[in-house]
């Protein structure tokens, strides 16, 4: 064991650059894609739950639905030919796969705020705008941060498998390693993606502790005010 230790650690040595230029690819892919589908899918959830058309709820998750249930291969290969290959589609591709888990949670979170209290708060002259960012989102956000961080571990996951249309990654170690036949190739791929994706939930955990206790008692104050 302890050969295969020294021989592993010489393996990283030689080739921690090639190891660093995939870590930063499957960070850039993951990270750009989860930021984009953030951005569209959580102002669309917080629209939805405040939809009173129950037939468009239904067709914007149908789609979203859809999208979710397309193997990634099958997505991948649909989108060579209208994106090509490289980090453009694969980031295309993870952006999709994240809609749905942001926009379910940012709607259930919305939706699991008291109508009581937000029709307290209209009474008492809170706009429309208020009532959302000073009530309503607060409130929701436990939702929205869990959506995230579930999102964020299945997006790192997901990326492995950009390495199939030139996007590199951590995949290109694991994939490399599986046509030479070469177990270091991956063992570090596959243990890198593992740590990535757990510290990526742990530091997001961490920033929604950190949020929720500095957004806590105004929201709180403001919810008993408004009641």
């Amino acid at each position: 064991m302890t050969g295969w230790l020294g021989d592993y650690w010489t393996f990283l040595v030689s080739r921690h650059e090639d190891i660093f230029t995939a870590l930063k690819e499957h960070l850039l892919i993951s990270f750009v894609s989860i930021v984009l589908g953030a951005l569209i899918a959580i102002p669309v959830g917080v629209l939805l739950a405040g939809n009173r058309k129950g037939w468009l709820n239904e067709v914007v998750f149908g789609i979203a639905n859809i999208l979710q249930t397309i193997p990634s291969l099958a997505l991948l290969a649909i989108l060579i030919p209208l994106l090509g290959i490289g980090k453009t589609p694969a980031i295309f591709a993870l952006f999709l796969y994240s809609l749905m888990p942001m926009m379910r949670n940012t709607f259930s979170g919305c939706k699991a705020v008291d109508p009581h209290v937000l029709e307290a708060a209209r009474g008492m002259g809170y706009s429309s705008a208020q009532r959302l960012l000073r009530i309503q989102l607060p409130l929701a956000f436990p939702y929205i941060m869990a959506g995230i961080r579930v999102t964020t571990v299945y997006v790192i996951s997901w990326a492995t498998l950009a390495t199939l249309i030139g996007a590199g990654g951590l995949g290109q170690l694991i994939f490399t390693g599986l046509g030479v036949n070469k177990k270091e190739l991956i063992v570090t791929g596959a243990i890198l993606a593992v740590l990535l994706a757990l510290a990526a939930d742990f530091c997001l955990a961490v920033a929604e502790r950190w949020a929720a206790t500095k957004t806590k008692s105004e929201p709180a104050a403001q919810t008993r005010e408004a009641a």
